[in-house]
């Protein structure tokens, strides 16, 4: 098949020539009962050719390489999710579900040690633990988390917990000391709060 010509409007009499044919007559849209109808009436399509299969109701086009389905099919090309919706697909009815859970439900960092310096993990959903007979000291670190972000933490250990600022971090609370508070006692709680780049306020049960 030529390629396509355009538009031509023809005169009563005029004689068609082949050139006439494979330019201008040609260019319509084949209907084919399937794909492999198609392909095998259709040995070697040429770039730009269109067909139609009816048993999916698309339309196809030759992109020089391969038959390509075309976004006029009416057809979804794909839904991705991310976490907490899940489904999707790429063709066809397609469904999705959101799982109500999954935003709410915390996740556990315990840790054993003296010291521990957050992580930007710790900010997703999750309660992070201190449990040791001795005094434990969690940082709060530089250029790792967010304005908006909240890490939640729970002693459950004997020593008390208490707060220190990283290179850089300023801490706020109603702790005595306000930029390092402590843990009033054992199953004490606080919530880690960035309020802006490297700045955090701790409210919670201090001292």
């Amino acid at each position: 098949m030529a390629a396509g010509l355009g538009f031509k409007t023809f005169t009563t009499g005029e004689v068609l020539t082949a050139a006439d044919t494979n330019g201008y007559l040609m260019q319509g849209i084949n209907v084919f009962a399937s794909t492999a109808a198609r392909n095998a009436a259709i040995t070697s399509p040429q770039e730009g050719q269109f067909a139609f299969t009816k048993d999916t109701n698309g339309l196809w086009y030759y992109d020089g390489a391969a038959w390509v389905a075309s976004g006029a099919t009416g057809d979804i090309e794909g839904v991705t999710v991310t976490s907490p919706i899940t489904g999707g697909g790429t063709s066809g009815t397609v469904n999705i579900a959101f799982d109500a859970k999954a935003g709410t439900t915390l996740s556990f960092n315990a840790q054993t040690g003296t010291t521990y310096t957050l992580v930007a993990a710790d900010a997703s959903n999750k309660l992070v633990t201190t449990s040791n007979a001795s005094a434990v000291t969690v940082t709060v670190p530089p250029s790792v988390f967010a304005a908006g972000e909240q890490i939640n933490l729970q002693s459950i250990g004997v020593g008390l917990t208490s707060f220190a600022q990283g290179a850089g971090v300023t801490i706020t609370s109603t702790g005595a000391t306000a930029t390092a508070p402590i843990l009033r006692a054992r199953y004490s709680a606080a919530t880690i709060i960035c309020t802006a780049s490297n700045v955090f306020t701790i409210v919670g049960d201090l001292a």
